[in-house]
């Protein structure tokens, strides 16, 4: 009984770490996407460098 509960809770704990990374992979890509297509100078100038180190066209 108690290998089969050791296997769940590691089951478990790789699942949560593959969803957390999926949030965060989408989180970044959202805000890198959301400046890269703001009309504000303001933005568009903080995060410049940015995108033009990640490929990312913005003029």
């Amino acid at each position: 009984m108690t290998t089969t509960t050791q296997q769940t809770a590691a089951i478990s704990i790789g699942s949560s770490k593959k969803l957390i990374a999926t949030f965060a992979l989408l989180g970044g890509l959202g805000i890198v996407f959301l400046t890269g297509f703001a009309s504000s100078d303001t933005v568009h100038n903080a995060a410049h460098d940015t995108r033009h180190s990640m490929a990312f066209p913005c003029h």
